[in-house]
């Protein structure tokens, strides 16, 4: 079977949540008898800081612009089962409508970034991925949020059929590392810079690290301004690529999640670094959200976290019960949300949709051992 994807990139993991999760699905959907082809644009912003030279699982055509690209994207469209245009594709509108002249198959969007697209849709903007005809066209549509989300993708975008396909981990990518000193704290915290996370960040990390002067707190990522609120026992490691991420998690007694604003408000939106850190073995403490208690158990895998009182106590737990909930977490995460069980389930989702794809497959088949 044959699948051709439309993406924001994934050559790159710089400044952006995207790369690892199609790195982690396509390897595993290659597993299942599909062969991938993703189409990304080859923008200098992620040329330079590109961390991929092989696509486990598929290829990659990097293009200059559509107009280069256009014939060789119509020509993999017509030979496709499956094709998928996602969110922040910096060609998104002419993917979707070269699409629906010429896919034989199944045309999916997926929003790997939901809320954002609601937050500006509610404000009274579209965002650049969606034409003026939003999802209407599209036989499926999938979005990284459940929740409310589902309803509201259908009545703000017209979507006709709207199923979540949450965040996902790599554990052969992912996995308890040795640490490393320059990575090493008492609580951590990794993700790119992002004005709307903040107010969380600060009160979570910095505050708490102002409070406990003793204590080393560590951020890792890209694009923090020199104005950030720097404490002396605070210490910045620069955009980490993929492979350290294990390292870092790692390091450190306690990592932290921040959720970003319009992701905590509209609830049900797991980041992948939640799952990343998980499967590295890492002790979590994380800001609320509706949903959360969906994907790890509070108290037991995660720690809960709504203001600087409670990191400071969760920093002061002691390690038997640090080690317990990040024990329990890994368990939560290898038996529940693997990039190898998102396949499955999105496999499943495809041959629902279009039943060609599913012909002969038994429940829990993998495909590539019916074709």
């Amino acid at each position: 079977m044959r699948m051709v994807i439309f993406g924001l990139t994934v050559t790159s993991s710089w400044g952006n949540g995207h790369a690892t999760l199609w790195r982690g699905l396509i390897r595993a959907l290659g597993r299942l008898g599909w062969s991938v082809t993703f189409f990304e644009r080859n923008t200098p912003y992620y040329a330079g800081a590109r961390d991929l030279d092989h696509l486990d699982g598929g290829n990659v055509v990097l293009y200059p612009d559509w107009e280069d690209i256009r014939h060789v994207a119509e020509q993999a469209i017509g030979e496709s089962d499956v094709v998928i245009v996602t969110s922040y594709c910096p060609d998104a509108v002419e993917a979707s409508r070269l699409a629906q002249q010429a896919c034989r198959g199944l045309k999916v969007f997926y929003d790997l970034d939901t809320p954002v697209t609601l937050a500006r849709i509610e404000q009274g903007l579209r965002p650049a991925y969606y034409g003026p005809e939003g999802l209407h066209d599209f036989d499926l549509a999938l979005s990284y949020t459940g929740g409310t989300a589902i309803d509201a993708l259908k009545t703000l975008l017209g979507a006709r059929r709207v199923l979540p396909l949450y965040g996902h981990v790599d554990p052969d990518r992912h996995r308890p590392s040795q640490p490393r000193a320059e990575f090493a704290g008492d609580l951590s915290y990794l993700g790119t810079y992002a004005a709307d996370r903040q107010a969380g960040v600060e009160k979570l990390l910095v505050r708490t690290a102002a409070r406990l002067p003793d204590r080393r707190f560590v951020i890792g990522g890209a694009q923090y301004p020199h104005e950030f609120p720097w404490g002396e026992n605070i210490f910045f490691v620069r955009h980490l690529p993929p492979a350290d991420h294990p390292a870092f998690f790692c390091s450190s007694r306690l990592t932290l999640n921040v959720t970003r604003e319009a992701m905590a408000k509209r609830g049900w939106c797991p980041s992948g670094r939640l799952f990343e850190a998980a499967a590295c073995g890492a002790a979590i403490v994380s800001d609320t959200w509706p949903g959360l208690s969906s994907f790890f158990q509070p108290g037991s895998e995660i720690i809960l976290a709504d203001s600087t009182d409670d990191v400071v106590a969760a920093v002061g737990l002691p390690d038997s019960e640090v080690d317990a909930i990040r024990r329990r977490a890994r368990e939560r995460v290898l038996d529940e949300h693997t990039s190898a069980q998102r396949a499955r389930e999105l496999d499943r989702l495809l041959s629902d949709s279009l039943p060609g794809l599913g012909q002969g497959l038994a429940a829990g088949q993998p495909l590539k051992e019916v074709i």
